[in-house]
């Protein structure tokens, strides 16, 4: 299924800079459900813990969420995880490749279980 994943970024959020602090406009988030219950957290530590990534989790919010480097393809992107399912967040440059290899590094450490992945731009 990873080749038919529709990575393709539909439209991206733009960065502005507003009295010293950063905001986006706009929000694209590909949201992935897995077809059967896991521990989907722990598949996800499992993905990030690859040294294709450094990843740093948001403060303390009461769920987890990563700020994500792939270092192979040089992207940035944020990994979330709730109820039972994982959100990829772009930012401004994420690079499609990056989303692709990180669904493909999820579905392998999930034991190739059927992944839905629906893409919600805002």
């Amino acid at each position: 299924m990873s080749g038919d994943a529709p990575f393709d970024v539909p439209d991206r959020p733009e960065r502005r800079l507003d009295d010293g602090s950063v905001e986006y406009a706009g929000k694209v988030v590909y949201r992935l459900e897995p077809g059967s219950e896991g521990p989907v957290e722990r598949w996800v530590t499992e993905v990030l813990a690859a040294d294709r990534y450094t990843a740093g989790d948001w403060f303390d919010l009461p769920l987890p969420v990563y700020l994500v480097c792939d270092h192979e393809v040089g992207s940035l992107f944020r990994v979330v995880v709730s109820s039972g399912h994982v959100e990829l967040q772009l930012l401004p440059e994420t690079d499609e490749r990056a989303l692709s290899a990180f669904f493909d590094r999820l579905r392998a450490e999930s034991d190739e279980i059927e992944w839905s992945v629906r893409c919600e731009v805002d």
